[in-house]
């Protein structure tokens, strides 16, 4: 099934957020004669199955995007854990069940790196998965999400389903969550540095040693990705992701430490003081590098690095946030 010649109409799934925004935008921009459904809270509730089953009986789109989601950083995994996998686990049951009783074929399911074990050798493979113990910091946010892979291979197997699993990385960029109680390690990192930096303060104070090494990916890469993954043929899907169907790594296959995007983030803010890590506060996994050799293989690589993604984040931070 191809964009824009079988695939006429895309439901975005969680369109208000990051991720959900960014795909949307690469729609636009790739696709424009595409129709584009998208749903907000009022008109249907995710977590609710006979609504969402209603929804895309009515509307009958060529393809679904689960790209909605309830998501945090460390602090809002460690506080709201229930919510974390219950959340979750209704919205990509109700989704992947609703597509398939709408007879709709294709879906591209979103997930995380986080669904791989905490001591996973790196860079962390698709067949890493279920090989060990999950970070217990976000484990119930990763077992949903491992949920999300097994529900799409399962109705792949049995009913013939197109549905695809993409794992991203560690994501970024506009949109995302500036919450400083909530938020991942990016937009939570910038806010606390242009706030140093606008004050003229002499310490900015980061959690952990600064020592683990983490991957980040800018969210319009990650958009990019998911339309070349709905984009591939079956034959090419299923011939990577065997023997179960599975899912993709989305990456750039380039990691660095706590530290380095510390001073990364300094420079791009305009922090001259000094960087301080509190190893009293936790670290989380060592280390997150995804293994990108099959995407690549497939066709995509990301195109985005660091420290421009970073300044692109920044300077929309600027005009949307501050």
């Amino acid at each position: 099934m191809m964009l824009g010649k079988d695939i006429l109409s895309v439901f975005v799934a969680g369109h208000r957020g990051m991720v959900g925004r960014a795909i949307c935008r690469a729609l636009a921009r790739t696709h424009p004669d595409i129709e584009v459904l998208t749903a907000g809270r009022e008109v249907v509730d995710l977590r609710d199955g006979k609504a969402v089953s209603a929804y895309l009986k009515e509307k009958r789109p060529d393809a679904v995007v689960v790209a909605a989601a309830k998501v945090g950083g460390i602090l809002a995994n460690r506080d709201f854990p229930a919510e974390f996998i219950y959340d979750n686990l209704m919205i990509e049951a109700n989704l992947i069940e609703g597509s398939h009783r709408a007879d709709i074929q294709n879906l591209l399911f979103l997930g995380s790196s986080c669904i791989y074990p905490k001591f996973a050798d790196q860079p962390m493979a698709e067949t890493s998965l279920l090989t060990g113990v999950l970070e217990q910091t976000n484990e119930p946010y990763a077992v949903a999400k491992i949920a999300g892979i097994k529900l799409c291979e399962s109705y792949a197997r049995q009913y013939g389903r197109d549905y695809r699993s993409v794992m991203p990385t560690n994501l970024y960029g506009f949109f995302d969550n500036f919450d400083p109680e909530k938020s991942h390690v990016i937009p939570g990192m910038m806010g606390r540095f242009h706030a140093a930096a606008k004050a003229g303060d002499a310490i900015v104070t980061v959690w952990g040693t600064g020592r683990p090494m983490r991957e980040f990916l800018f969210v319009d890469d990650l958009a990019e990705a998911c339309l070349h993954v709905i984009n591939l043929s079956k034959a090419v899907y299923e011939a990577e992701t065997q023997p179960m169907l599975s899912h993709l790594n989305v990456g750039t296959g380039v990691d660095v430490t706590i530290a380095e995007l510390a001073h990364t983030m300094a420079k791009v803010t305009g922090f001259d003081g000094d960087v301080v890590f509190d190893a009293s506060k936790p670290d989380g996994t060592p280390r997150k590098l995804m293994d990108v050799s099959r995407l690549e293989r497939m066709g995509w690589k990301a195109k985005v690095g660091l420290t421009e993604g970073l300044k692109r984040t920044y300077a929309w931070y600027l005009q949307n946030k501050v």
